[in-house]
């Protein structure tokens, strides 16, 4: 067990609906030790590969993208969920449907950050269905960009996400997959690290 499973399985909470509440380390209150950790295993994991930037959204996925920046010593752009008065000039535009809110939103990027230049992690806490994953690809394809690779904190395993984007030949490098959940129990299963993922 890593050193993130065994957070999720000390401070995590299953609740109804497939949710796993992480929100007292990753996604309300955040704990930035574990956040070096998890920076630290990810420029382990991508090591040698040509990365300039870190793509994430708003806006759980931010605290996480920053302190990972620290590793790769790269800039980070985050996709925002509202088109605000200062975002001047053009825009990339996607669309993006949210698990946790069952809400649909347009994230938008500037062009003025992202660019044909770029050779991109994109850096996220959850993974489930993949749609605000799919809408960050979108904008890097938008862009032009070079997708590197994906780094996610916590997969579900059990939902379609991680094996829809995998399919699509993008790398991605999860640091906790939970293959099950039970709300009754407060079981949580992970992937064996050593399976193919």
């Amino acid at each position: 067990m890593n050193f993130l499973e065994e957070r999720i399985q000390k401070d995590g909470i299953v609740k109804e609906g497939n949710v796993l509440k992480v929100d007292a380390f990753l996604n309300h209150q955040m704990d930035i030790r574990l956040f070096r950790q998890m920076g630290e295993e990810w420029k382990r994991r991508f090591e040698g590969t040509h990365i300039n930037k870190i793509l994430t959204i708003e806006a759980s996925g931010i605290g996480i993208a920053c302190v990972a920046s620290e590793y790769f010593d790269v800039p980070v752009v985050f996709a925002k969920k509202s088109k605000s008065i200062n975002i001047d000039g053009g825009m990339y535009v996607a669309e993006v449907e949210s698990f946790t809110h069952k809400c649909k939103n347009q994230v938008i990027v500037s062009k003025k950050f992202l660019g044909s230049d770029d050779h991109v992690l994109i850096i996220d806490d959850f993974l489930a269905n993949g749609c605000a994953l799919q809408g960050l690809i979108s904008i890097v394809s938008q862009a032009g960009a070079t997708l590197e690779g994906i780094g996610i904190a916590i997969e579900k395993g059990f939902q379609s996400g991680g094996r829809t984007i995998r399919n699509l030949g993008y790398r991605l490098e999860s640091l906790a997959i939970v293959d099950g959940m039970d709300a009754a129990t407060g079981r949580i299963d992970f992937r064996n690290n050593d399976e193919n993922k």
